[in-house]
């Protein structure tokens, strides 16, 4: 039930108030008694007859707050080094304000009334004498904070947070809710505002940081790599990133996260990347496996760095596979050619897996590499080697021998060729061998099974279209028609009652497919 209007006596009023003030602003204990006694007087004041005393009621609460904070002001201001007391006050105000938020709600609700029917104001202005001027008591005493206490000390506030972050960065033991809550107060004490919440922030902590990191990881950079070895350098640059991420997010607003990582990346990654891939180059031929992983750590954050790794692994592959594939020139058997071209793709898809964390990147570099491997001859005239060897070698999986393999082991395979043959440049080369090869083993019944036979080609259909094995399944149908004219010619002999002097087997076959 509402309560009625009724006279009120301001200064006995505001004095029982002012006291409650007194205590909640300073976080002491008050009775459940007296909360509700003071929250129902400051009603009593808003509606308060013949006319509400809301707006001396506002500027009371508002000089009461500017007096106790310019005390606050005085005490911290009277320190040479004042980081610690300005946390301890901070904190006990801003929790305090929350609370004063709380028992001012009738006030805040008439203010709230008032600015929809004047319309929203500028939280730039200064709360004035209008009501639709004024803030809500949160809010005016964050504004106060701001003006009496982060305005006239700031410079010398973000030099001592700075300082902090140094000793922290440096591995000195410093007191992270310290310098958490006074870089908090330069975003909280603007939370309310409408337009630019972090301009004081922005302006005045982030800015300053974003020097102070880049100076700090520039000198440390520096000396690591004038005193380390490379591999070394790796390690200690990868480490004061994690460090700094961590720091990042554990004492920072989030929205400088990232511009503070960018900026330790930028001076231990980004500013000696020139050195970084003369080693990677070597690291590579190397396949030092630990130092290329926290090599690619360190350069995905930079697009030149990572750019130039997957060059340098593109050529490797290049060079290495080439040259395997030169060494087994002289006895170019199907399996041999097959084979080694196999193991350098799964070697280096593997080192991508694990290594470089699967990167796109780098198996597209893979995918290159393989294609120039696969389609370089020695000779003009070979142009189809690669082709033919890679058809041969289906053939030889696909053709009834003494070691047939087992099923799996045929899937494995089929895999396999499936590999090579998305690296051919010229397919067509391979589907004529494939067909040739295939139609002795179907006409000659050489086929380990006719599964196998569907299924290879089912997997070729799969990477090139319907169009391209056409003629390889119509000789599948030519072969299932040439075994029903078989069935019919000799169920023919049967029912005329003729017989052949010898055992006959005909295939009848389109000489096109």
């Amino acid at each position: 039930m509402a309560l009625i209007q009724r006279r009120v006596n301001f200064d006995e009023t505001w004095q029982k108030i002012s006291d409650t003030v007194d205590a909640v602003i300073c976080l002491k204990k008050v009775t459940t008694k007296d909360w509700n006694e003071r929250f129902t007087d400051v009603y009593s004041m808003c509606v308060a007859y013949p006319e509400p005393l809301v707006e001396r009621l506002y500027e009371e609460v508002k000089k009461l707050l500017t007096s106790h904070v310019d005390k606050i002001y005085k005490e911290i201001s009277s320190e040479t080094y004042y980081l610690q007391l300005y946390h301890k006050h901070w904190s006990q105000y801003y929790g305090g304000c929350r609370f004063l938020n709380l028992l001012f709600r009738h006030l805040n609700q008439h203010i709230k009334k008032e600015r929809q029917d004047g319309g929203d104001i500028s939280p730039f202005v200064v709360a004035g004498s209008e009501v639709e001027n004024m803030l809500e008591v949160g809010e005016l005493a964050l504004e106060i904070w701001r003006e009496a206490v982060i305005e006239p000390m700031k410079e010398k506030l973000v030099a001592e947070i700075l300082v902090e972050i140094g000793r922290d960065r440096n591995g000195e033991n410093t007191q992270h809710s310290v310098i958490k809550a006074a870089i908090e107060s330069f975003v909280v004490v603007q939370e309310y505002y409408i337009r630019g919440k972090l301009q004081l922030y922005e302006s005045e902590f982030e800015r300053k940081l974003l020097e102070e990191t880049r100076e700090f990881y520039r000198t440390v950079s520096a000396r690591l790599v004038s005193e380390f070895t490379c591999s070394v350098y790796l390690v200690k640059a990868d480490n004061l990133i994690r460090e700094e991420k961590i720091r990042a997010s554990r004492l920072f607003h989030n929205s400088s996260t990232n511009k503070v990582n960018k900026e330790c990346e930028g001076q231990l990654v980004e500013s000696h990347v020139n050195l970084l891939q003369s080693e990677c180059k070597q690291m590579i031929r190397d396949e030092n496996l630990e130092d290329l992983g926290r090599m690619y750590s360190l350069m995905k954050s930079s697009v030149t760095g990572l750019r130039s790794m997957v060059q340098l692994l593109e050529d490797n592959i290049k060079e290495k596979g080439l040259e395997t594939v030169r060494c087994i020139d002289a006895e170019k058997t199907p399996h041999n050619y097959v084979d080694a071209l196999l193991r350098i793709h799964r070697k280096y898809f593997n080192l991508i897996n694990n290594t470089f964390n699967g990167d796109k990147a780098f198996f597209k570099a893979l995918d290159q590499a393989c294609y120039v491997i696969v389609n370089t001859e020695k000779s003009s005239k070979k142009s189809s080697q690669s082709a033919e060897l890679l058809a041969r070698y289906a053939d030889s999986i696909l053709k009834k021998s003494q070691r047939n393999l087992n099923e799996s082991e045929q899937e494995e395979k089929m895999a396999d060729i499936i590999i090579v043959f998305k690296y051919l440049d010229n397919k067509d080369v391979f589907q004529m061998f494939f067909a040739k090869m295939l139609a002795k083993r179907l006409i000659h019944n050489l086929s380990v099974s006719m599964d196998a036979e569907e299924n290879m080609i089912n997997r070729l259909k799969h990477t090139c279209g319907y169009e391209y094995t056409n003629n390889l399944h119509r000789m599948f149908t030519d072969m299932s028609l040439s075994g029903d004219l078989n069935k019919n010619f000799i169920d023919g002999l049967k029912d005329t009652d003729r017989r052949l002097e010898i055992s006959t087997s005909f295939l009848i076959l389109q000489v096109s497919y």
